[in-house]
């Protein structure tokens, strides 16, 4: 029996032996992924006005504002942000995951001791002053792991694998914190900005307001202009505490993503009433340069990584699993333990294996090879995500500009028209419903250019957003980084192997 146990390990050593390689496949990114046609590495479709510069997006592109304000709030922001904070303690929680993988390569000790004082009562009653005998155990086992088939290597790829992909996802709240920064402190200019806007207003309609009263007076005018003048000015008055509103909750937001409490929100800000504005083209780049730098696909691909490497952790299953031990176990009278007698050593390979029930195992594969599939398809799906949001977001902002401009044009006219009404009427060579008309008009006019001007700078910072925030930088030397420290953890493991 024993040698036909014998026999059988060494033939599973034999056949472990035999196919030593590395299970599972090899990752390499998928050709056939929507990444890599002409179309999506193109130009954009939307890109090619004159509000645009075929240039590379900046990695800081808030500076491309020129405000130091709003530089000040996004650093601050990128600092304090309880979300990115979160994102951070992730990506250090994935180290731990790398470290972990990596020590799977190395010696397995385990010391064991046991002591322990026997007495034999039936003795004892027949001579009490026998003495109880103390007897102990102590044993020392050292493994390590011969990784034939790679499972501990593919382990440590998916692991880095998936750290990569948690830098990305910081990256991805780094970008969206940023833009919301960039978002809000436009909210409050902007909003200051239709506020005096529509004060403007409404100091020219009491202008007109006292006028038709003194007209009143002189006889040339009635109670019904007055009451018409009066009921224009509540009507531009009514739109202020929505803009009050609407400034406090980017002031709230504001301080949210400072990770400050609300009502804590920086004092300096409150009074911005000028909005940000770019003072060259947009850049904007193409599909190649997007693919490259949104993190949110790099997030994606590395998860097709992690996920190969994880059919290779289950493939290594099918294979004996076969480490190296060695042990010395001493047991004895405790007077005794030095003694060669009461020693005992043990040398050579210990062999794992589910064979030949195995259809567990290769259910296993065929899950993990399902989830490779599902990732790459997911991983089409954020691109195309990514590029429609570009393509839509550059079309809102070219098409924006168009409004606000048409819009600023309208406001010109309108106030020609107003001064030109207000003239003649003054002169009674008009009357006052042709005044009111005109006032009205500029009014709609002003208030609606505001809120363009205000809508094209939320379009700009939403291209920015769309376009990835130009984090892939700093994340590629932190992925270089986690790879070096576990291409030095396995290094003597693969020298070993080799």
């Amino acid at each position: 029996m024993r040698t036909l146990r014998s026999y059988v390990a060494l033939g599973a050593l034999g056949l472990a032996l035999a196919g030593c390689a590395t299970a599972g496949p090899n990752y390499t990114p998928p050709e056939q992924a929507v990444a890599n046609t002409l179309a999506a590495q193109g130009a954009f479709d939307s890109g090619d006005g004159a509000a645009f510069a075929q240039a590379e997006l900046p990695d800081h592109w808030w500076r491309l504002y020129e405000d130091p304000r709003l530089d000040a709030l996004i650093e601050e922001a990128l600092e304090a942000n309880a979300d990115l904070r979160a994102a951070e303690e992730n990506v250090l929680r994935a180290d731990g995951v790398v470290r972990e993988q990596a020590g799977e390569y190395g010696f397995g000790t385990e010391l064991s001791g046991n002591v322990q004082q026997e007495r034999n009562y039936s003795l004892r009653s027949a001579n009490t002053n026998l003495p109880g005998v103390l007897t102990g155990t102590f044993g020392l086992s050292v493994t390590y792991p011969l990784d034939l088939h790679g499972k501990i290597k593919r382990g440590i790829e998916a692991s880095l694998a998936d750290r990569q992909a948690r830098e990305a996802a910081r990256d991805t709240v780094r970008t969206t914190v940023a833009a919301a920064t960039a978002r809000a402190y436009a909210n409050v200019c902007a909003s200051n900005y239709q506020i005096a806007t529509v004060k403007k207003v409404v100091k020219l309609q009491e202008e007109t307001l006292d006028a038709t009263k003194r007209l009143q007076k002189g006889g040339r005018g009635t109670s019904f202009d007055v009451s018409r003048a009066q009921t224009a000015i509540d009507a531009s008055r009514a739109n202020l505490p929505q803009l009050y509103a609407r400034r406090k909750g980017a002031l709230y937001l504001l301080a949210t993503l400072l990770g400050k409490a609300p009502a804590d929100y920086p004092r300096d800000v409150e009074t911005c009433a000028s909005l940000p504005q770019l003072s060259r083209p947009l850049p904007i780049g193409d599909g190649a340069a997007l693919i490259r730098r949104r993190p949110d696909i790099r997030e994606a691909e590395r998860t097709i990584a992690a996920d190969t490497a994880r059919i290779g952790v289950v493939t290594a299953d099918l294979y004996p699993s076969i480490s190296l031990a060695g042990g010395i176990m001493a047991f004895n009278q405790a007077k005794n333990l030095p003694k060669q007698e009461s020693l005992s050593f043990g040398l050579g390979p210990l062999l794992s294996w589910s064979w030949p029930y195995q259809s567990q195992v290769r259910a296993r594969i065929d899950q993990a090879n399902a989830q490779v599939r599902g990732d790459i398809a997911r991983f089409d799906a954020t691109v195309l995500e990514a590029l429609r949001s570009a393509e839509t977001s550059l079309d809102e902002y070219a098409r924006g500009r168009e409004r606000a401009a048409a819009l600023g044009k309208a406001a010109d006219s309108a106030g020609v028209s107003a001064a030109q009404a207000n003239k003649l009427f003054r002169f009674g060579r008009a009357d006052f419903l042709s005044l009111l008309t005109a006032q009205r008009e500029l009014a709609s006019a002003e208030v609606s250019h505001a809120a363009a001007e205000a809508a094209l700078v939320d379009n700009q910072i939403a291209v920015f957003l769309a376009l990835g925030g130009g984090w892939q930088k700093e994340a590629s030397k932190e992925a270089a980084a986690a790879k070096a420290a576990a291409d030095v953890s396995q290094a003597p493991r693969n020298s070993e192997a080799n």
